[in-house]
């Protein structure tokens, strides 16, 4: 690649040869990403086997759905939610394994692997000789379910029950919503002015809060029985009055009427400046050498910085004074909680208070070193304490600023900018469920995780694009480009005046005796006899040419499952790691 003081581009992949060949579901979203960052070329759709995508002729990447699985277990987007335990975990708030009607996990292995490919490329521009990425579908589904599977598989059980239940509610009027707060008193307060009394309303608040760990919430029958007896006007009074957000679940046609952007993230280059002497990356490390400053909460921000140090990248986590508190939420592994090592095993941390002017003065200091600095703050956070990317840019021009947000700034009336929240503003909550099944979001973090998959895509593109440009960037991302980017083809075909949402039944599992079995395809099944296993009906679905393959629903079984046994391991705690999703050569 051309030394960036001789380059000026606006996007990274400019003048880049793109060849794509495979099943569409395999690569045409990898290829669309790729070309909204400038590549342009041929891509030749195949009816099975595996995916390939070229760059230039001398990066390839090999794009599988079974890459630790056995190929004849996992073949589809139905048996890798399955294998993996996705229906699981999807599944928990209803009592039972279910599947998302959308294509999760080809989309999520569709980021990795342009994230692939562009570490690659970082990675040959600083002299490592990488050719060759692998990845699969299979392995995004185990990098979603990361933290239920560490949590599955921790020494001590989960702070609250794992049982049916959640929102949404519905009103007198018919309205399906959203509510959310991160404060009990608020929560509390909410419901109190619906009619709830404050002890069964304090009761519910510790499920409703831990919902985002366990991916359920079962919760007093009164407070679903008092949101259908109030209208959506009171609904609305209550949360303005409390200082609750709340949100009607949007249809997907609904959503047809309001603009999105092409791409799913934005790159801003900034100002030119004088790059250091380059370190020669090992080829499966291709950042080496990069070091990351991440001021994440939860899962978005922190999920982008663990993908960048997956990819070899140092990263350094600001926490407030007194360190992460969800450094200790139950479960734990050594004294840590498991869902904690999940997204922020092998980063190293730095407990600063930014609210304070020795605090931001440090922070400073640190991005004056460092090559990314990514958060999630709130919306004005960043430019009320003097920390957005044109006041650290004054310390380090050569700086990939990327900020992770909830919406954008693109919605005036947006509420809370939460996973829950923005799936029931999207439509997310429809496009999920089948026809025959009500419109609600999963309780599983669908967009948090996707949301940070596309953070750590768009922090490589910057970093890129800074490569080839020779200018610092920002780059933003956010949860609202994950579900525009989730619902695209059920709004699309919303858009061609047919039904958006999935068949009734589509991509659900079949009961056993002994527990559940998902089919690839959509072909017709025979008839499970009464009283036959689970390996028993696999059996009978393979005789008549299907491919099948068991539904996990342990997952502190999985470590132990011989589909992939090989590839989770335990860290120095004893958490359950997950491999990371590339293979580099």
């Amino acid at each position: 690649m051309t030394h960036p003081a001789a380059v000026r581009t606006a996007r990274p992949l400019d003048g880049v040869d793109l060849r794509a060949a495979g099943p569409p579901a395999l690569i045409s979203l990898a290829a669309g990403h790729l070309k909204l960052l400038g590549c342009a070329g041929r891509t030749t759709f195949a009816r099975s086997g595996a995916g390939r995508i070229s760059l230039d002729e001398s990066v390839h990447a090999d794009i599988a759905w079974a890459r630790a699985a056995p190929a004849g277990e996992v073949s589809d987007e139905a048996t890798a939610q399955a294998a993996t335990g996705v229906m699981h975990v999807h599944g928990r708030s209803s009592g039972e394994p279910r599947g998302l009607a959308a294509d999760y996990l080809t989309t999520a292995c569709a980021v990795l692997t342009v994230q692939g490919l562009l570490a690659a490329m970082l990675g040959r521009a600083r002299g490592a000789e990488v050719t060759k990425v692998r990845t699969g579908v299979d392995l995004a589904g185990l990098l979603a379910v990361s933290q239920y599977l560490a949590a599955a598989t921790a020494e001590d059980g989960e702070a609250v029950p794992i049982a049916p239940g959640g929102p949404p509610f519905t009103t007198a009027d018919g309205v399906r919503f959203e509510a959310e707060t991160l404060d009990p008193e608020v929560w509390v307060r909410f419901w109190r002015a619906l009619g709830v009394p404050e002890p069964i309303a304090g009761s519910a608040w510790r499920s409703f809060q831990f919902r985002y760990a366990t991916a359920c919430s079962p919760l007093p029958p009164d407070l679903h029985d008092r949101a259908r007896t109030a209208t959506w006007a009171e609904v609305r009074r209550a949360a303005r009055e409390s200082g609750a957000s709340v949100c009607a679940l949007t249809s997907l046609t609904g959503r047809l009427a309001e603009p999105a952007p092409e791409a799913p993230w934005q790159l801003s280059p900034r100002l030119p400046f004088a790059p250091s002497p380059a370190v020669v990356p090992e080829t499966d490390r291709p950042l080496a050498g990069f070091t990351v400053l991440e001021a994440g909460r939860r899962i978005q921000a922190p999920l982008t910085a663990h993908i960048l140090g997956m990819l070899g990248a140092a990263v350094i986590r600001v926490e407030p004074p007194g360190g992460d508190p969800l450094r200790g939420m139950p479960p734990a592994c050594g004294g840590l909680s498991a869902r904690w090592l999940a997204l922020n095993r092998g980063k190293s941390a730095v407990e600063i208070d930014i609210k304070s002017p020795t605090g931001r003065a440090e922070l400073r200091e640190l991005a004056a070193g460092a090559d990314v600095f990514v958060h999630n703050w709130a919306p004005g956070t960043a430019e009320r304490l003097g920390l957005d990317d044109g006041d650290l840019a004054a310390v380090n021009p050569g700086l990939v600023y990327a900020y992770t947000s909830g919406w954008a700034g693109r919605l005036a009336d947006a509420p809370l900018g939460t996973d829950f929240m923005v799936q029931a503003r999207t439509g997310v909550g429809e496009a999920v469920r089948p026809r025959g099944e009500a419109p609600a979001p999963s309780l599983m973090t669908l967009l948090d995780v996707l949301g940070g998959l596309l953070g750590a895509e768009a922090v490589l593109a910057g970093l890129l694009l800074r490569e080839r440009s020779g200018t610092g960037v920002r780059v933003d991302s956010s949860l609202l480009g994950a579900a525009e980017m989730l619902t695209l083809p059920a709004l699309r075909r919303a858009g061609a005046g047919l039904d958006p949402r999935a068949p009734a039944g589509f991509g659900q599992p079949v009961p056993t005796a002994d527990g559940w079995v998902a089919v690839a395809g959509d072909r017709p099944v025979p008839e499970v006899p009464r009283g036959a296993g689970t390996a028993a009906a696999v059996g009978l679905f393979r005789r008549h040419g299907l491919r099948a393959t068991a539904v996990t629903t342990a997952l502190d079984a999985l470590p132990a499952d011989p589909r992939f046994s090989s590839v989770l391991t335990r860290d120095d705690h004893g958490a359950v790691v997950v491999p990371a999703p590339w293979r580099f050569a």
